[in-house]
């Protein structure tokens, strides 16, 4: 394994981890070798799927099933967590354009960032490509691809999430997932937020556009989607910021900006909508 460079530091994503509540004001927000016999896609998207269910059994909120998210990728700055982000391919891992450091390095199968217990694999990122249209203040084109020094070695806990085949639907079941700040939402608290060291799940749903654009008059754009629980529940936060938004075995999402602070507010989540990147992606992952 690969010795982590811990020589420099770095400030966390601005925003962005799952965290119980959501809503007000705004903010950029986290083996066997099965290379000889690649299983196809029918079967990654029935073995997602499964694995979907087994965190989606939880409550909101809740520490995922450990390694349930295989797709799951830690990125660091020094040796600092930084964001979340997806592992799309086995050379490829995909993210939020705002998560870029000069320093980028990939954990892959983790699950709590405290400790080893095995599968972990430690990857330097030879190639960091933002899209060429992104904007930090707008959010526009909030994705990035990373290329790895040396490709992943898939295992039970390491393998890429597919791709979408379409966009998502409003009600659309989906999970995402982080090591942001979750918040302690108990009646008898008031919604102290925590950082924490095991990656989180939550089961959220796709919203419309139109109703995601009352809460963010003026500032949604067809490249962006939506996903919260309807009324106010758990949604991403800081920390969370680059991570998978995954609906009905697919990513869909990536967690990119919301409202702050991102713990107490009720609004929805805004996330990159991937379907419509997925020529850019091909593409830039063929250069």
């Amino acid at each position: 394994m690969e010795v982590e460079d811990t020589g420099e530091t770095s400030t966390l994503c601005p925003c962005a981890s799952v965290s119980t509540k959501r809503p007000e004001s705004g903010c950029a927000w986290l083996l066997n070798d099965f290379s000889r016999a690649r299983p196809s896609s029918t079967m990654w998207l029935v073995l997602t799927s499964f694995l979907l269910m087994s965190a989606a059994a939880q409550d909101n909120d809740e520490e995922c099933v450990p390694h349930s998210q295989p797709w799951q990728v830690a990125l660091f700055a020094g040796g600092r967590f930084n964001c979340g982000a997806s592992l799309i391919s086995f050379q490829w891992v995909l993210t939020a354009a705002h998560c870029r450091t000069r320093f980028m390095r990939v954990r892959l199968g983790e699950h709590n960032l405290r400790k080893r217990d095995g599968p972990e694999q430690l990857r330097l990122v030879s190639r960091i490509i933002p899209h060429p249209g992104y904007e930090a203040r707008s959010h526009r084109h909030d994705i990035m691809l990373l290329q790895l020094a040396r490709p992943a070695r898939l295992t039970r806990q390491v393998r890429p999430v597919p791709l979408p085949t379409r966009c998502p639907h409003p009600g659309e079941p989906c999970v995402v997932s982080g090591w942001g700040l979750v918040s302690d939402n108990k009646p008898e608290t008031t919604g102290s937020s925590k950082s924490q060291d095991t990656l989180h799940c939550a089961n959220i749903s796709v919203i419309s556009q139109a109703s995601c654009s009352k809460d963010y008059p003026g500032r949604l754009m067809d490249t962006m989607v939506c996903a919260t629980v309807e009324g106010g529940g758990t949604d991403s936060c800081e920390g969370d910021s680059g991570g998978p938004l995954v609906c009905e075995g697919a990513l869909q999402g990536i967690v990119s900006w919301g409202d702050v602070p991102c713990d107490t507010t009720t609004k929805a989540g805004v996330y990159t909508k991937v379907c419509r990147y997925l020529q850019w992606i091909r593409e830039t992952m063929k250069t």
